[in-house]
């Protein structure tokens, strides 16, 4: 799937985790921060990005140049996604199923933060196995970006979508 261009979009961003890593030398420990940051622009385009440094707003600041460099487009279908996916990235899977119209979003910390900046409004899911928030966010962005609308498919098998859906 081709990576967008961060120019073309007015993206909302959300810090998910920001994280004291330290490293232990001969003189003590040099302590560092990591950030994960997920941007959107609520309309379909999501991306998230890591970065460290000696500051937090540093950090944060190279961590939004990095999710800006990985922008996806997703398969919506009206306010909610068009069919039941798990992403699964390492240890971490999310299980992600449609809702009706007035739902809400039914997601956990790090997932969440995902969904909103996608812009689904109607969405059920459960972050199975691991809790590890980056591997949470690599998970649900797998689930997301692995979804599909019935006129792709149509597409790809080369039927209409009436025989698809049925």
């Amino acid at each position: 799937m081709a990576l967008l261009d961060a120019n073309n979009y007015e993206l909302n961003e959300k810090v998910v985790a920001l994280n004291r890593v330290s490293k232990t030398v001969k003189g003590g420990r040099i302590m560092k921060f990591s950030a994960l940051v997920v941007v959107g622009d609520g309309n379909g385009v999501v991306g998230f990005g890591m970065g460290k440094s000696n500051e937090v707003p540093d950090a944060i600041r190279k961590a939004l140049e990095d999710a800006k460099k990985n922008l996806h487009k997703i398969a919506l279908k009206g306010t909610t996604i068009p069919h039941e996916v798990t992403g699964k990235y390492g240890a971490g899977a999310v299980l992600m199923r449609p809702a009706p119209e007035g739902t809400g979003v039914i997601a956990g910390g790090p997932v969440r933060a995902v969904i909103e900046m996608a812009g689904i409004k109607n969405i059920r899911t459960k972050s199975l196995r691991s809790n590890n928030p980056c591997n949470v966010v690599r998970a649900t962005m797998e689930g997301l970006m692995s979804l599909r609308t019935a006129e792709e498919v149509a597409a790809l098998r080369g039927k209409t979508v009436k025989e698809i859906v049925g």
